[in-house]
């Protein structure tokens, strides 16, 4: 049996998505056994109303703690399965990050509550931590129309590291974030593109080359790119050759921490 996902939302068209490639394969397969619920079934109104305008005021309007309730105590009856994990995407939340797609492939039930228009009434979150744990993330530092977009990014991060849903399960460790930095550059066929070529170690068939190439494109491209990664990084858990690439990079180590290195002091 895989894991179990519930999706509450107002757009469940928005999931038909994941009938598609591989995590379509991997419901198929039962390794990702996925379920969408209509919030608007959970009204009691003809016009199946979920959202009002905020107390205190202000713009726009709020999911209606009612449909919500209903909703969620629906799903956590649905299955005989204990402690499920509900999550809330929200940019109010923690940034979701690769280490929480590892630890929550492991889990056994999630549940998805996707908010739309101003969100949620705070309430739901605080109801349901009685029968969930409860984890509100963000996808990054910029807010989206609704969860469903949210949803969908951690469905797929999540059921990607499911037994068997990759066929080679050795991709899954060699990208970025896995190790704390970013990916290096890829190339295919052909060596040579547009006048531009592939570098030459890749074609040298010298292993223990490419993967130092590599490596040291990998610590390059995050310190371009991401330099908020290398600031977390543990110097003692690196080799003479990434430290030395960081220094080149515009690193140093100070306290035991990747600092950057300061620059000339202007006159």
């Amino acid at each position: 049996m895989g894991v179990f996902v519930d999706v509450v939302t107002i757009f469940p068209s928005y999931f038909e998505v994941l009938d598609l490639s591989l995590l379509g394969k991997a419901r198929r397969d039962g390794a990702l056994e996925l379920t969408v619920h209509d919030l608007r079934d959970f009204t009691n109104d003809r016009h199946r109303t979920v959202d009002e305008t905020p107390y205190g005021g202000g713009p726009g309007m709020l999911m209606q703690p009612g449909p919500w309730g209903a909703a969620l105590d629906h799903v956590r009856a649905s299955r005989g399965a204990d402690d499920p994990l509900l999550v809330v995407p929200s940019p109010a939340g923690e940034r979701f990050t690769q280490r929480l797609a590892e630890a929550w492939a492991a889990e056994n039930w999630l549940v998805f509550a996707c908010g739309r228009y101003e969100g949620i009434d705070t309430r739901v979150a605080e109801d349901a931590a009685a029968r969930f744990r409860v984890r509100e993330v963000s996808l990054g530092d910029y807010v989206l129309n609704g969860g469903e977009v949210a949803a969908l990014a951690v469905i797929e991060a999540v059921g990607r590291l499911l037994p068997g849903v990759v066929g080679n399960e050795d991709s899954l460790t060699d990208e970025s974030h896995v190790d704390g930095l970013l990916e290096a550059p890829a190339y295919t066929k052909p060596a040579g593109w547009r006048g531009r070529a592939v570098p030459e170690v890749l074609l040298s068939g010298h292993h223990g080359a490419i993967a130092r190439w590599r490596r040291d494109a990998s610590l390059r491209r995050t310190a371009g790119v991401r330099p908020d990664l290398i600031e977390h990084l543990e110097p003692g858990q690196l080799d003479a050759r990434d430290l030395e690439v960081l220094r080149e990079s515009g690193w140093t180590v100070a306290d035991g921490r990747f600092r950057p290195t300061p620059g000339p002091v202007a006159d």
